[in-house]
């Protein structure tokens, strides 16, 4: 069986997430000045994963799916990452790894899921419970148009649906396919009917739940090099269909496309998980190049190198901890931090607050990442302000605090 050890895995996550060198990575280094080619760049990195995660929170000057994008592309404006959804764009939102923008040609694998999510699967027959509340809502989405969960109650129609049923609905019947999401406004949902935003190409009979799980789980392990099969389950939501994922890695296996492969931890200690056969190749080529220190890059804390905690520990000995649900006096680190990544490490935390009206990034907390030294290096301090001073720059603010050297 083939092995691997840690440093190459390491390597091996930074270069299929797009966080090594150009040469490595397949991504361009800076995001083009015209809207277009940044556009089309941005596309590229949402390929490589086949999802963009989505998350409300824009404490830091800009919401996690920018981040990503930032992180990747240097000089990418935020702004763009905002109307990526659009009319006539190649992405749909749906249920990926969370809420996601996905390409629109993996539309077809995703039936399997619509299907299940006729029971939505928070609440249950929510659409039988409240047929009328559905039927209505179709039929004015259809005779209006596109409709935000905030204008669901407004003229005409106040006091004829509980507004809260009527958004539990809308996203039970976008989660079951009868909706989709047409654009975000103001990172506001507009619904609308299934047809008229998923072009006739992709509505055709889905690809059925055995094939979609293959390809699914193919995606996922592009996305992170070498992976357990925890990993690859949880990445787009297949963790709770245990059965159809070990088929589905072992029909790949036996057709080539994948490889088990060990990474060795120690001499005695391996752990079981997933390769590519050309992935492999580029480990083994990683393992002679020396990722840059100096210069460091932001990482939003639902990157996609990040949010399986315990691969972050085991690859990056980085304990990746995120604290918004904890009260203020009980976190370690702060609100919303942003890890810093240096060359192959994890070396610092920024917890940062955007004022636009100031023009400024405050630094709320800083923690370098110590491992038995008191000090951090002179190189570590200089990434740090480097990968801060290029955040700040996408954002247009000034970074201010007492820490920022």
């Amino acid at each position: 069986m083939p092995t691997i050890d840690l440093k190459m895995a390491r390597r091996l996550a930074l270069a299929r997430a797009g966080l090594l060198k150009p040469d490595w990575t397949g991504f361009p280094r800076r995001a083009a000045d015209k809207t277009k080619r940044a556009r089309k760049a941005a596309l590229k990195v949402i390929e490589r994963f086949g999802y963009l995660q989505l998350d409300t929170v824009s404490i830091a000057g800009a919401r996690s799916h920018a981040i990503v994008l930032m992180s990747r592309l240097e000089g990418f404006q935020p702004d763009l990452a905002e109307e990526l959804l659009q009319p006539g764009e190649p992405l749909f939102e749906y249920w990926g790894h969370e809420a996601s923008w996905i390409p629109m040609e993996f539309y077809p694998l995703f039936e399997f899921r619509r299907h299940a999510f006729h029971e939505h699967p928070w609440w249950g027959d929510i659409i039988g419970k409240h047929p009328q509340v559905a039927t209505q809502l179709l039929k004015r989405i259809r005779d209006e148009g596109p409709l935000r969960s905030m204008e669901m109650e407004g003229r005409g129609s106040r006091g004829w649906w509980d507004l809260k049923i009527a958004k539990r609905v809308a996203t039970a019947l976008w989660s079951d396919g009868r909706l989709a999401i047409r654009e975000r406004r103001n990172f506001q949902r507009y619904y609308d009917l299934r047809e008229r935003v998923i072009p006739a190409k992709w509505r055709g009979p889905g690809v059925g739940k055995q094939k979609a799980i293959q390809a699914l789980l193919q995606l996922a392990l592009r996305g992170h090099g070498w992976a357990q099969t925890g990993t690859l389950a949880k990445t787009f939501r297949l963790h709770i269909r245990a059965d159809d994922v070990q088929g589905a890695l072992h029909r790949l296996k036996d057709t080539g496309r994948i490889l088990p492969c060990e990474l060795m931890l120690t001499k005695k200690q391996k752990l079981a998980g997933w390769i590519r056969p050309k992935d492999l190749e580029l480990a083994a080529r990683l393992r002679r190049v020396r990722p840059h220190r100096e210069s460091g890059v932001l990482l939003s804390p639902f990157d996609p190198l990040l949010w399986d905690r315990s691969r972050v520990e085991r690859l990056f000995d980085f304990d990746q901890i995120l604290e918004i649900f904890k009260p203020a006096a009980k976190r370690r680190y702060g609100y919303y931090c942003l890890p810093v990544l240096a060359g192959e490490r994890l070396i610092a935390r920024l917890d940062l607050k955007a004022d636009r009206r100031r023009g400024r990034l405050a630094v709320l907390s800083l923690r370098y990442e110590s491992k038995g030294s008191k000090r951090p290096s002179a190189i570590d301090r200089k990434a740090v302000d480097s990968g801060l001073q290029r955040f700040s720059d996408a954002l247009g603010l000034k970074p201010t605090g007492a820490n920022v050297s």
